[in-house]
């Protein structure tokens, strides 16, 4: 590895073999890369500890939860609470699954879930609830076209191009 912001096709292939099979071990992703099974957990300790992997949990479906409709939701913010105190206090509604401080019209856009259109309203109350929110503009998501990907990164960063 060059650079502690690079990664090479080797780590490029490890992240993707974890990404196609999470379940599987360091020894059946050794015997696949054709390394060395201590090479295999070096690399991914290195990858976990500069936060390129950050974690192996499973990736979850909200509507498979009960949870089908999505909605990107901008909040503007009263200046004086501050993005910290109004993170803190959305990360308290369950169906808030994102939430980053942006530029534009908005301060912050969050991802939310609901269980049906009424109960999207019900969680925009809360969210409007919280100290220090002023205004909230809501997109419902129809379809999802493109779902969330890393991997496509992960090949252009070590310089591969992903099949």
């Amino acid at each position: 590895m060059t650079s502690d912001s690079s990664i090479d096709a080797l780590d490029a292939r490890l992240i993707a073999l974890l990404g196609d099979e999470p379940r599987i071990g360091v020894l059946e992703c050794s015997r696949r890369l054709g390394v060395a099974r201590g090479t295999v957990q070096a690399r991914m300790d290195k990858l976990a500890a500069r936060g390129v992997i950050r974690g192996y949990g499973p990736e979850v479906d909200p509507a498979a939860l009960g949870y089908p409709v999505m909605a990107f939701v901008t909040l503007e913010l009263r200046q004086a609470v501050g993005h910290d105190s109004v993170a803190r206090n959305l990360a308290r509604v369950p169906e808030v699954l994102e939430a980053h401080t942006v530029t534009g019209t908005g301060d912050m856009l969050c991802r939310i879930v609901a269980r049906t259109n009424a109960g999207l309203q019900g969680v925009i109350d809360r969210v409007l609830a919280c100290e220090g929110v002023l205004r909230a503009s809501t997109v419902i998501a129809l379809a999802e076209q493109i779902p969330h990907r890393t991997l496509p990164l992960v090949a252009d960063a070590a310089g591969l191009k992903r099949r």
